[in-house]
């Protein structure tokens, strides 16, 4: 047996039928209405001839839809796949070629593109069509509203449904092809209920455990990035998995006075976030208008993917000081790295984490670094972790090593071991920087450039150096009215962090242009950061 999403989910309906599940401005969806609709669409997709784990891509912004169209394929036996909506063509043809995609869900504006696309996938044999008011749906399409309303009553497939169902996360990571990380439904849902609002204990997955501890509907999470990562998606799963209701916004670009709205209107309690990117402007918001807003419903921030400011944090609190920041250390491949707590009693440094209980930090040789040596290894993490990459045994391989006789995660993320045992993020090292035979972490460096007042965002990248082999060139995007000196920037890591991690270049941008996720690509700001230096050189 073990959890399944879909059993459980299907027990909330049952148990709190009345109850929100999906709000998104003046739409709202109870419980029995998600868990109906969600049966519609996967008869649609059994109808269309998917077999038992067949691909089904959520190509789609956070809507209702993305999380009803996933509730659908866990009930029908099939896996989701992840799909990040600001991909092109070949990208996106690579991604849905790659998983073996049956099936997708996409809104309606990105219809031409899928067009473009969809003679290069004959495997593909449904498309459902969201309407989002961007244009007719096309006659190669079905619409999905049409699948959602058919009402055909409980949908289990012939094959029935298991804990060893997947759940397909696909991952770009710094460079690369995207890598689809290959999670184990009860592997994802025991970590998701270690810290859930409700937790059920065994791990034979009783449905009647869920029965008797749903008295009453769970917590208000949004999902303020993407659901199409898994910060966003992992952070709703427990909620719903709770009892609780999903909050999403309806602005499609990252609006701060929509976000602080609709935490005071729906009372939200948990809100999953992407590190500075949106607690910056979150926080000049509430500075500016401190009476506007009452977020005092929120109980936990979340953020994952980037590192998040101690000086952004210290912020926040001082508006809401019970709340609880959680920075969490976790990548698609591994969860339960490491975390970082915050609250009103004071916010923790900048990218300084408490190593996870089933954590440790690795040399090359497997050996544990040790705490206070200086030594850099690589963080790893045992326990329930995915069982690979879809279809790429070597970096499967190379990823998930067997230590002590234990299986581990080692996702390349690396870390110092300070004497305390706390940890001090270095970031992945495909992007480490050598520079006269010294490694330079960009994280490391970018987190010190962005204490500095002026500075919104920054990144940091190598750049070919006659003398070093690479130079410390800083990306940096600039606080909207503050004028930035090279030498004060440069001064200012240096009163910070050892004085070969400081810039010898600064490159300024309009705008660093993060993913949702908060990811930057790396290779591109390289390759312009390279054409700047060489220019003024």
């Amino acid at each position: 047996m073990g959890w399944n999403f879909a059993d459980v989910w299907e027990v909330v309906a049952e148990q709190l039928p009345d109850a929100p599940a999906q709000v998104q401005g003046e739409r709202v969806l109870s419980w029995s209405e998600f868990d109906r609709r969600a049966d519609g669409v996967a008869r649609a997709l059994l109808d269309a001839g998917l077999g038992h784990q067949a691909k089904v891509a959520q190509y789609l912004h956070n809507a209702p839809e993305y999380l009803e169209s996933l509730f659908a394929a866990f009930k029908a036996g099939l896996v989701p796949v992840n799909t990040n909506y600001r991909y092109g063509d070949d990208e996106l043809h690579y991604l849905w070629d790659n998983a073996d995609v049956e099936a997708v869900v996409f809104h309606a504006t990105f219809t031409e593109r899928v067009e473009a696309i969809r003679d290069r996938l004959p495997q593909v044999r449904l498309w459902l069509w969201v309407d989002d008011g961007a244009g007719p749906c096309p006659d190669w399409a079905s619409p999905y509203e049409q699948a959602a309303s058919s009402d055909p009553g409980r949908v289990v497939a012939d094959w029935g449904r298991s804990a060893d169902d997947l759940y397909l996360l696909y991952t770009g990571g710094t460079t690369g092809k995207p890598k689809g990380v290959m999670w184990r439904q009860g592997d994802l849902f025991a970590l998701l209920n270690r810290t859930a609002a409700v937790r059920y204990e065994g791990e034979e997955g009783d449905l009647d455990v869920v029965r008797a501890m749903l008295a009453r509907p769970g917590p208000v999470q949004m999902p303020a990035c993407p659901l199409m990562h898994g910060t966003g998606a992992f952070s709703a799963f427990a909620a719903m998995s709770a009892g609780g209701s999903v909050v999403t916004l309806t602005n499609r670009s990252f609006d701060v006075v929509e976000l602080l709205d609709t935490i005071e209107r729906e009372r939200v309690n948990a809100i999953a976030i992407v590190g500075d990117a949106f607690a910056k402007p979150m926080l000049r918001s509430l500075d500016a208008e401190p009476d506007r807003w009452d977020i005092s419903s929120l109980r936990l921030v979340l953020s994952s993917g980037v590192m998040w400011s101690e000086e952004t944090k210290q912020g926040l609190l001082r508006h809401h000081p019970r709340m609880l920041l959680a920075d969490q250390f976790s990548s698609s491949e591994a969860m339960g790295m490491g975390t970082s707590v915050s609250t009103g009693d004071g916010a923790t440094r900048t990218a300084r984490f408490e190593l996870g209980a089933n954590a440790r930090v690795i040399d090359h040789e497997g050996n544990d670094v040790e705490p206070g040596s200086g030594e850099v290894g690589q963080v790893a993490v045992k326990g329930r972790q995915p069982i690979g990459y879809y279809k790429d045994p070597e970096k499967t391989a190379a990823t998930f090593l067997e230590i002590d006789g234990e299986r581990y995660s080692v996702p390349g993320d690396f870390a110092m071991v300070e004497a305390d045992g706390s940890l001090t993020l270095l970031g992945r090292g495909s992007v480490c920087i050598n520079t006269g035979g010294e490694k330079v972490y960009p994280e490391e460096v970018e987190e010190a450039l962005k204490t500095h007042a002026g500075v919104h965002d920054a990144v940091v990248v190598g750049v070919p150096d006659e003398r070093f082999g690479e130079a410390i060139a800083a990306v940096v995007e600039v606080t909207p009215g503050a004028e930035v000196a090279e030498r004060d920037l440069i001064d200012h890591v240096r009163a910070r962090l050892a004085r070969y991690k400081a810039p010898r270049h600064l490159v300024t941008v309009d705008s660093i242009a993060r993913s949702p996720n908060g990811k930057v690509d790396y290779r591109r700001l390289r390759e312009l950061a390279t054409r700047r230096v060489s220019a003024d050189a």
